[in-house]
């Protein structure tokens, strides 16, 4: 699968009015497009922070969605006043949660990776750092995507609640520092977010 994110910055005073306006529209606006596999909408807060993902069956799904829609998101994320970044990935490991909403929380980690080491790197998500989580009770999913023209990665886990999220983050530290020296990457940053929305089509 295919998925474009969005990472948004701006007032947090304006956060609230944005979220309002994107989950009164965002899931009717990409399940109307051809292709569509899910949605996730994230948000921090205290910094005015909205990251979003939308799940494609096909590249071409995810561009020809993002042609059609772009113009309405730009005007759902005009309150928030600030910056936006998208950027398109290839899911290379998956494994979805059934589902997680309000009161639900996400990691997110961004790292470069070359193209020659990235199938390494995703083995060592797939084979330590995910049955590590795994053993983590509240761990609901988690995946990885890589974007091979910049050679940069993601990725993103979610937990039931704000307590597994925080029980994590010591298992989790030294699964991730595995797999980072084990597949070359270097980590660029780590974030946690609150989940606002989450949408997963029963396949």
């Amino acid at each position: 699968m295919f998925v474009r994110t969005v990472y948004a910055t701006g007032d947090p005073a304006r956060l609230d009015q944005t979220l309002d306006g994107l989950r009164a529209e965002a899931v009717g606006l990409l399940s109307g497009q051809p292709g569509y596999r899910g949605y996730g909408l994230f948000a921090n807060r205290e910094l005015g922070i909205i990251t979003m993902g939308s799940w494609w069956e096909s590249e071409q799904a995810e561009r020809d969605s993002d042609e059609q829609l772009r113009g309405r998101r730009a005007e759902l994320l005009a309150p928030l006043g600030g910056t936006v970044a998208q950027d398109s990935w290839e899911a290379v490991v998956a494994a979805r949660p059934a589902q997680a909403g309000p009161g639900s929380w996400f990691r997110m980690t961004r790292f470069d990776v070359g193209r020659a080491q990235a199938d390494r790197l995703a083995a060592a998500f797939r084979e330590g750092v995910l049955p590590a989580m795994q053993r983590v009770d509240g761990f609901l999913g988690g995946s990885m995507l890589f974007n091979a023209e910049d050679e940069r990665g993601a990725v993103g886990l979610l937990f039931a609640d704000r307590a597994a999220l925080d029980a994590s983050r010591g298992p989790l530290a030294a699964a991730r520092a595995k797999a980072v020296s084990a597949g070359g990457a270097t980590l660029r940053s780590l974030e946690e977010f609150e989940v606002v929305l989450l949408d997963v089509p029963q396949l």
